[in-house]
């Protein structure tokens, strides 16, 4: 969560780039972290839910209307990222790479782990997602993304585990 990324940066004093001193800066990266928890993080979730883990995971149909609405939702939230924070910048918040470019690249990964191309048609966002990549390191940001990216490979759930979330997952998306 975002209070645990803050509390990190506090506790072990991490480089300046992730959670800047600067309070400009800092202000920035806190306008993301603000924004993204009720736009990106709800339409990515929702776009991976919709698109696999409902209707494979869990075995619940979704409507191709229900699929449609959340696709076109995570392309509007994609847009005002692009629009708003991205801007013709090389990172979301300061210029280097900070909790903002991880928090966001972290929820972009859910919607791609269902089959979405969410940088394709994208250029400043895909070329954005590249130096986010490089500055965490390839190999890290592929472990960390590893799970999610098998998303739309997941075997169906046993029926006592989907009984159990079913109504937390349905509260979850909505």
């Amino acid at each position: 969560s975002v209070a645990i990324l803050l509390y990190m940066t506090r506790k072990y004093k991490v480089p300046d780039h992730w959670y800047p001193q600067d309070l400009q800066a800092r202000a920035r990266v806190d306008e993301y972290l603000a924004w993204q928890h009720m736009a990106l993080r709800r339409n990515c979730l929702r776009a991976l839910w919709h698109k696999v883990m409902l209707p494979v995971f869990l075995g619940e149909p979704v409507s191709p209307e229900m699929l449609a609405a959340t696709l076109a939702e995570l392309d509007v939230t994609l847009q005002v990222l692009e629009d708003k924070f991205l801007q013709d910048k090389a990172f979301l918040g300061p210029p280097h790479v900070s909790l903002a470019d991880l928090v966001a690249i972290t929820e972009l990964m859910h919607p791609v782990g269902a089959g979405c191309q969410v940088f394709e048609g994208r250029p400043k966002l895909a070329v954005w997602r590249q130096r986010v990549e490089a500055a965490v390191g390839e190999v890290l940001f592929q472990e960390a993304h590893e799970v999610i990216l098998k998303a739309k490979h997941s075997q169906p759930a046993d029926p006592t585990i989907k009984q159990k979330m079913m109504s937390r997952v349905l509260a979850m998306i909505q």
